[in-house]
């Protein structure tokens, strides 16, 4: 395949609708190709196999090969009981009784005994999510995906908080660092924090932040940061009450009972043993909780991956979901406990995601398999060697010296260059799964040493 062609894919793996022909050749600036030589390149790549069309003329979309078709709102299977709880929320707002926090949601949540998902439900779900990768050390199947994920997840997410950045654009900001003409710096602010946000869930294979309240308070911060008055609420939990916007829900206002909350609901969901439903409670009762000022129900998206990351199961990305039946879904939790409409959509999005990830899934060769092997014997080079203050100058001499006395003499050049590239991609976020403190990757930086 020439550069030409692997590039049409690369922009095609990025969409989450077919695109024209017209867009495709917009989103190739490193190209000067004429209409028909694109024309000509798509009909070969539809020849292969690898990109399919819908429609005629100048109506033909095209689409990678395989990829899961664009839905609406209507076509979402929502059982009988969950379309009740959305009429009832969707009464004018003086015609529904204002209701406060009720603690007994929680309180009646045994794990073990208590499911919010049905065992058919929990079974088929898992069918879907199997990876091949459950012997790995947790967070192997979320790094061979990451690009992927990281792009569905980054931009559904920002996109269900009203963000109007584009798939495209998205990619550009979090691959590129371009930012979109004629966009917010909250809307640019927002992706990129979620781009933080998720590589800290995603972390190294075998180091996966565990599930507790420092992980969902550090997600908070991520996604959060500079996005306040004061950086102070970035992580923190709210010591002010919030209100919910067209909803006569009344969240809790006592700084000391929500702490209380935060502290039973993240015990909870450490003794749920199902993956599954571990998700599924953290997606109801973060929100739920509201322990933030702000950004909860995006601190649950990603908080409810966690359980995926860490078995190796597929992650969910909330591929196509519509926000105005996802805002629905919690208002019917908020106003009257009613989980039924979020249940329904985590099914239908989680099947979204599988179907999605499974593509990206199947172009992809084994994981590497070096990597894996000396991952520990990484993070000790990155480590010392940022301790160390290694000038850049002297950073190869130092890291051929650290693989003789670390690596056989067969993978010693494999690993100098490996460790030159974490060193290149390093950041205070990526730093995390070295052990480095911000102080000492501070220090590093501000001695000139990148």
């Amino acid at each position: 395949m020439n550069e030409f062609a692997a590039a049409i894919l690369k922009i095609l793996k990025t969409q989450a609708s077919p695109i024209s022909a017209a867009t495709i050749r917009a989103a190739l600036p490193g190209f000067k190709s004429s209409t028909q030589q694109l024309t000509r390149a798509l009909a070969k790549l539809q020849r292969e196999g690898r990109v399919s069309s819908q429609g005629n003329t100048k109506a033909r979309r095209y689409l990678l090969a395989g990829a899961v078709p664009p839905a609406r709102a209507a076509d979402l299977p929502l059982s009988p009981e969950a379309h009740e709880a959305i009429e009832l929320i969707l009464r004018p707002l003086s015609a529904r009784s204002p209701v406060s926090y009720r603690r007994e949601l929680l309180d009646a949540y045994v794990p073990g005994e208590t499911s919010y998902l049905p065992a058919p439900l929990r079974e088929r779900l898992r069918a879907l999510g199997q990876t091949g990768e459950a012997d790995r050390p947790a967070g192997t199947y979320a790094r061979q995906v990451l690009e992927r994920f990281l792009l569905d997840l980054s931009w559904n997410s920002a996109r269900l908080e009203g963000n109007t950045y584009s798939l495209l654009d998205t990619e550009r900001l979090l691959s590129a660092g371009a930012k979109a003409e004629g966009k917010s710096a909250t809307e640019t602010q927002m992706l990129l924090n979620h781009k933080a946000a998720i590589e800290f869930l995603v972390g190294e294979p075998g180091a996966i932040p565990p599930l507790e309240e420092r992980t969902v308070k550090a997600l908070h911060a991520l996604l959060l940061e500079n996005l306040f008055a004061t950086r102070l609420d970035e992580g923190r939990l709210r010591v002010l009450p919030v209100q919910i916007g067209a909803s006569v829900y009344l969240p809790l206002a006592n700084p000391q009972l929500l702490e209380e909350c935060f502290r039973q609901l993240i015990l909870t969901a450490q003794r749920i043993d199902d993956p599954y439903e571990c998700s599924f409670f953290l997606l109801v009762h973060l929100p739920y909780l509201q322990p933030f000022l702000d950004g909860n129900k995006r601190t649950a998206r990603l908080a409810a991956n966690l359980p995926f990351v860490l078995h190796n199961l597929v992650p969910l990305s909330f591929v196509d979901v519509p926000a105005e039946l996802f805002q629905r879904a919690y208002l019917a939790v908020y106003e009257l406990c009613r989980l039924e409409p979020l249940r329904d959509l985590f099914s239908w999005a989680y099947e979204r995601s599988a179907a999605r990830l499974g593509q990206v899934r199947a172009s992809l060769g084994e994981p590497d398999l070096f990597r894996l092997e000396h991952r520990q014997v990484l993070r000790a080079a990155i480590k010392q060697l940022v301790q160390q203050k290694v000038a850049r100058a002297a950073r190869r001499a130092w890291l051929e010296r650290f693989s003789e006395e670390h690596l056989p003499k067969k993978a010693r050049l494999r690993f100098v260059a490996m460790a030159e590239q974490e060193l290149a991609a390093l950041n205070e976020i990526t730093s995390v799964r070295y052990g480095l403190p911000p102080s000492e990757l501070a220090a590093w930086e501000s001695a000139g040493r990148r």
